[in-house]
């Protein structure tokens, strides 16, 4: 008999073999299973996802078709709206051509028919000559020349008719408009305190200073009027000269040049460039203090001493009669102030509205307007560009960008339009003797030109190489047309045209 101690431990393992490959076997089966359905919904996850693809291509693929459709209607849209257009343009252009071609036929036939009337006219000139011949007994030319002498005298007489209508117009209008120029005057000086508006006189110690100033053949005049730039005007005002010049700081220089070669008593071509030297920067010291003297009073510090000395010019300068440096004073004083209520940079307000007509100072030297060589100077010194905006803005000529632009432009209108800071009677005055000079500086021949009697008579001085009488006497008639044609008046103006040969010899 086997012994069963020795068999159990064999069945035992066989069995734990058999029941591992068992349980092997079926998990094996299992993994089969779950791995054949993920296959499957991979598999359906796939089938779903190429669906979704193709219904989105398909839907993709209509949109740009009908893009492509919408996009072929705009073409052809366009396409017809260009060809319409060029059809009108072609239909306009063929009605313009016959129109034109029209008005050539109309003008053709007009040139004919006045071809026609001239023809006609000469006929009836003819005619007429021929009739005031055999009527007067004359032959054409002498019957053409009795009926133009006769025109000319009554044209004559009826131009002397009207001047004298005129004249008297004139003398009865004469007191009222005195009048009115008195009271106008008077309203203008009626400030609380007025400025030099402008140097043109100089008083002289006695009327045999203006023979040494003329020099011998006027030397010492052309010296002194090349030094300066300045005109010096000679008349017959006893112990009085004038000088003229649209740069006021060039009339300051001949000023004080020409009170210092009365005080030297030498006069003479090169002490008179001597003088004229040092006037000059006697001159400009004095813009210097004056430019210091109105940033003091103003209350800011810092500007430029360059910037400075040009402000200081502006106390030589007026505008419609009033002084351009104390206008500008004013300006910065109300421009601080505005800027002070306003919470706003005060220094900057007063430094803009102090130098806003710095332009001023070199308008005779400088093209453009004085805003913008104003603020072009302001620029080119370094200063700031809220500063500079507010230079060249004040007259609106640029937008305002810098908030105080619009407090300088208050500023200088309120400065200027206070009662009494303008005086612009005087100012049209001063304009009035310019015009009067230059258009009788138009005609060929004139050598020079004087304004005196404040304006009431021009004299003009001619070539005698040039001139001769006869044409004197037509400068003189077309100076006083020209006057009456262009100038706006009062009473009457004295024209003197003067023709003078001078003879000279020495006896050796």
């Amino acid at each position: 008999m086997p012994d069963l101690n020795g068999i159990a431990p064999v069945l035992i393992a066989l069995f734990g073999v058999a029941a591992g490959l068992v349980l092997r076997s079926v998990i094996a089966a299992a993994s089969i299973r779950a791995a054949n359905r993920k296959a499957a919904a991979i598999l359906e996850e796939a089938r779903q996802q190429q669906s979704a693809l193709v219904i989105g291509a398909k839907g993709e693929i209509s949109r740009l078709r009908a893009e492509a459709e919408l996009a072929q209607q705009a073409d052809r849209a366009a396409a017809a709206a260009e060809a319409e257009r060029l059809r009108l343009l072609e239909v306009t252009l063929g009605e313009r051509e016959a129109f034109y071609a029209g008005r050539e036929v109309a003008i053709a036939e007009r040139e004919r028919a006045l071809v026609d009337e001239s023809v006609a006219l000469d006929v009836a000139r003819a005619n007429v000559n021929t009739r005031l011949a055999e009527v007067a007994g004359l032959d054409p030319e002498a019957a053409r020349a009795e009926v133009l002498s006769r025109f000319t005298e009554e044209a004559e007489r009826e131009s002397k008719r009207l001047q004298a209508t005129l004249e008297r117009r004139a003398q009865e209008d004469a007191a009222d408009r005195a009048r009115d120029m008195i009271l106008t005057a008077m309203q203008r000086v009626a400030a609380d305190h007025s400025a030099e508006h402008s140097v043109t006189h100089v008083k002289l110690a006695s009327d045999e200073m203006k023979g040494r100033l003329i020099g011998r053949e006027g030397r010492n005049i052309r010296a002194l009027e090349a030094a300066t730039g300045v005109e010096l005007l000679i008349d017959e005002t006893p112990l009085q000269v004038t000088l003229s010049s649209f740069d006021p700081v060039r009339r300051q220089v001949a000023r004080v040049a020409l009170e210092r070669l009365m005080q030297d008593g030498r006069i003479h071509p090169i002490r008179i460039e001597e003088i004229v030297a040092k006037a000059q920067s006697e001159v400009d010291a004095d813009a210097l203090k004056n430019g210091e003297a109105a940033a003091l009073k103003v209350g800011v510090t810092g500007i430029p001493t360059e910037l400075l000395r040009i402000l200081g010019r502006l106390q030589w300068r007026t505008s419609f009669g009033q002084n351009v440096l104390l206008h500008s004073i004013e300006t910065a004083q109300v421009a601080g102030a505005v800027a002070g209520e306003l919470g706003m940079d005060i220094r900057a307000a007063k430094v803009g509205g102090l130098l806003h007509d710095i332009g001023k100072a070199l308008d005779h030297e400088i093209e453009g307007t004085h805003a913008a060589i104003g603020a072009d100077l302001a620029r080119r010194h370094g200063m700031p560009e809220g500063i500079v905006n507010a230079i060249a803005a004040h007259h609106q000529e640029v937008e305002c960008t810098a908030r105080e632009a619009p407090i300088v432009q208050v500023a200088d209108a309120i400065s200027a339009a206070r009662p009494g800071a303008r005086g612009d009677q005087g100012e049209a005055h001063l304009r009035r003797l310019e015009d009067l000079q230059q258009i009788a500086l138009g005609f060929e021949g004139v050598e020079k030109v004087y304004a005196v009697q404040a304006g009431r008579e021009v004299r003009i001085l001619v070539r005698p190489d040039q001139v001769t009488d006869e044409q004197a006497r037509t400068i003189a008639h077309e100076v006083v047309k020209r006057i009456e044609e262009q100038l706006a008046y009062p009473g009457q103006i004295r024209v003197t045209v003067i023709r003078e040969t001078r003879a000279v010899d020495y006896a050796r």
